[in-house]
């Protein structure tokens, strides 16, 4: 039995709470997993899960070894990156989650500068806006737009999108540009709406000019969860979007957009860059956070604070 196998096997069976995701996120069998924890039991002469037809707990012997497992994991890790040449150049996987326009408009046209500088890490990046389990899903950390609001995540603000509103020239031609945002509460005007990957619901949003303030829902024909789905409906003249500055620029200079309400104004969207206390923060974590932050510095910086 290899020690560090069975030891982290049986953390990833406890984090994911399954044999069968445990075997997944470390590219196992189930059958090789199983056995790997069973012959860890069988050393310790203890019990450490608790196994049922539906379910996998952690017994209380479990849970203390778990603790002591993934310092031991961690203090590898640090050994093993500490020499020189790791430090120098971080080598491995990182597995990260996105938000597809963050991809496709940002962090991919940038990433050719990230890998000449660190050619010994692959970055495997899934792009999505939706909710990802962190330990389920063996993920290392996910970018995500608004507050973070999961307790058990460490989360670090790398920059705030500035936002606009904006509507295709076909949509303007049908319908009519509208003078006040309150106008997109009225027939004919429709927004797309976007839908929370937290509540399903659609985001509303605030536009403010001086002391006024004021909530905009609009009707919809067309809701989506996509960033790129959303921005394709706006430039097909589906509806009116709030939009972060980086994604329209282009469209604006080709004249596949107009800007709407120019003098008022929406509360910037920060960014975060979430991970899991348990997943330490490695080297190849660290240089990743660092060139997200160098990145969003270039195109979203964070905003200053009235007051601060």
């Amino acid at each position: 039995m290899d020690r560090f196998d069975a030891m982290q096997a049986f953390v990833r069976v406890v984090e994911t709470g399954s044999f069968t995701k445990a075997a997944q996120t470390l590219h196992m069998s189930k059958t090789t997993v199983t056995q790997l924890v069973q012959q860890l039991e069988a050393r310790l002469r203890v019990k450490l899960l608790n196994r049922t037809t539906r379910q996998v707990r952690v017994t209380a012997d479990g849970a203390a070894y778990y603790e002591r497992a993934v310092r031991v994991l961690v203090d590898l890790d640090d050994a093993e990156t500490s020499l020189s040449s790791a430090t120098a150049s971080p080598r491995g996987r990182l597995r990260v989650d996105v938000p597809s326009p963050l991809a496709r408009m940002l962090l991919v046209p940038a990433f050719p500068e990230f890998h000449a500088r660190y050619p010994d890490l692959q970055i495997e990046m899934g792009v999505s806006d939706r909710l990802v389990d962190l330990i389920g899903d063996n993920v290392d950390c996910v970018i995500r737009g608004g507050e973070v609001t999961q307790p058990s995540l460490i989360a670090r603000h790398v920059g705030d999108l500035q936002l606009g509103v904006y509507a295709a020239p076909s949509y303007l031609q049908r319908v009519a540009s509208p003078s006040h945002p309150l106008d997109l509460e009225a027939e004919p005007h429709r927004i797309v709406g976007f839908l929370s990957s937290r509540t399903g619901k659609l985001l509303p949003s605030t536009l403010r000019q001086g002391d006024a303030r004021i909530e905009v829902k609009g009707k919809h024909a067309l809701a989506v969860d996509d960033g790129n789905a959303y921005l394709a409906a706006g430039l097909a003249g589906v509806g009116v979007l709030w939009l972060p500055h980086y994604m329209a620029k282009p469209h604006l200079a080709r004249g596949e957009l107009v800007p709407l309400f120019q003098d008022w104004a929406l509360d910037p969207m920060p960014m975060y860059l979430a991970f899991h206390p348990n997943r330490h923060v490695s080297v190849k974590l660290r240089v990743f956070i660092n060139w997200v932050v160098e990145v969003m510095e270039a195109h979203a910086p964070i905003a200053a604070r009235s007051g601060a």
